[in-house]
């Protein structure tokens, strides 16, 4: 991102953001605000990303077409459903009028070996994922540690169909790394698919947008991150993205993060 000033960075990261709330605590009020707040002078946010129960009421505020997309979770966070259970709360998100569904693979039975597990819940997921619904796949890296696990539970959901794979739930001690990042991007690469990628937990300013935009960029190509391919996962990125897009953060204080 060397080529891109701050601001410009500031606007991609606005672009490709899922303004989240997956807070446990998380109100119909706080929903409102943020359906106001993916909607900002400089754009909008590629999606909201929000638990199942708030689908619905965030369809009525955005209504149908809406350049902001509604993402939600299921599996989430333990990843430890049945998959009939998971495929439910799925269709019952869909009908709600979700357009993008963020789905926890089966983490603990992957780490025990069961690879079949991941599969499974992957491809009856995306075979609930019809027409334009997008189908994000988090791995939990910051579970699967190392990097062999890591590698390969992204191959397994790529195979599996998914359109994302993503790395974190936010709800663990770990949660985006760079390095598992730069995993997860090459597999992305290898498979000749087209999947893109979404960081999520812990980005929390447009310095750290940028480190992740230039490793996509480095593995994958020029301008390759775009809503289609890349999405940040976050709650507090928009406040620094503001901050740098305003003027009130001078581009010198946004970038000491490089």
């Amino acid at each position: 991102m060397n080529s891109h000033s701050i601001r410009e960075t500031a606007a991609v990261a606005l672009s490709l953001l899922d303004l989240t709330n997956l807070k446990d605590d998380c109100t119909e009020a706080q929903i409102d605000a943020l359906c106001a707040r993916a909607q900002t002078p400089y754009g909008n946010s590629a999606a909201i990303c929000i638990w199942p129960r708030f689908v619905a009421q965030a369809r009525n505020i955005l209504g149908t077409g809406h350049a902001v997309r509604i993402a939600t979770v299921v599996n989430f966070p333990a990843g430890e459903m049945e998959v009939a259970d998971v495929a439910a709360e799925t269709r019952e998100a869909i009908a709600d009028g979700a357009d993008e569904i963020d789905l926890v693979i089966p983490y603990r039975k992957f780490i025990a070996g069961d690879e079949k597990a991941v599969t499974d819940m992957v491809k009856a997921i995306r075979a609930e994922c019809t027409g334009p619904v997008l189908l994000k796949v988090i791995i939990e890296t910051g579970e699967l540690k190392e990097a062999a696990m890591i590698r390969r539970a992204s191959e397994l959901a790529i195979e599996a169909g998914a359109d994302f794979i993503k790395t974190s739930t936010g709800k663990v001690a770990v949660n985006a790394t760079l390095e598992a990042a730069d995993i997860m991007i090459r597999a992305i690469r290898e498979s000749g698919r087209k999947v893109g990628f979404k960081p999520a937990g812990g980005i929390g300013s447009v310095a750290d947008a940028a480190l992740y935009l230039s490793l996509a960029e480095t593995i994958m190509a020029p301008d390759w991150a775009m809503p289609s391919t890349f999405r940040f996962g976050a709650s507090g990125l928009l406040d620094d993205i503001l901050a740098v897009l305003s003027g009130a953060q001078p581009a010198s204080a946004a970038a000491s993060g490089y």
